[in-house]
């Protein structure tokens, strides 16, 4: 299967790991276009990869597949793994959104501690970002408290103690 990454380098960026520490969350966008979330798992021919706060989100990098399956979830039967190297291809992402994602690619991107999220509806790359901003400014849900925690990242603001 032919991967192929673009990355935008910033000089100071240049360097940087994927994997390296950060304060954002790290989403994956199934895409056809780059425009909107609109594919399914097997079928994405690109994943959109962002860093997103709850007050901003910036573009890290575009992973293209030439190799993928149809939209109804027909697989070739040529005894290629399709799924392994894109769930590689995600590492360090924390949440990924998808139209759907049948079980054994759950199961992996699971095990590669990505949380899937499915919508079922087609929307723009920017509505799946502002979604995860108003749920980051918020009071997030339990499933996205749990990948925050993971990723070393926390909503909950500091406290000063109070004398009592």
């Amino acid at each position: 299967m032919t991967m192929r990454r673009l990355k935008l380098i910033d000089g100071e960026d240049a360097t940087s790991d994927a994997a390296a520490p950060r304060a954002a969350l790290r989403i994956a966008i199934a895409t056809q276009d780059m425009k909107a979330l609109n594919a399914h798992f097997g079928s994405a021919q690109k994943f959109a990869i962002y860093d997103v706060t709850a007050d901003s989100a910036a573009f890290i990098e575009a992973v293209g597949f030439d190799e993928v399956s149809d939209e109804g979830g027909h697989h070739k039967d040529d005894g290629d793994d399709r799924i392994t190297p894109k769930v590689e291809a995600l590492s360090g992402v924390n949440l990924l959104f998808v139209r759907a994602i049948g079980g054994p690619a759950a199961a992996k991107v699971v095990r590669a501690k990505i949380h899937p999220v499915k919508i079922a509806d087609p929307q723009p790359i920017e509505g799946v970002i502002e979604r995860v901003q108003v749920m980051l400014r918020g009071t997030p849900p339990p499933w996205l408290r749990k990948v925050l925690g993971e990723a070393g990242m926390s909503n909950k603001p500091a406290f000063a103690e109070e004398d009592a």
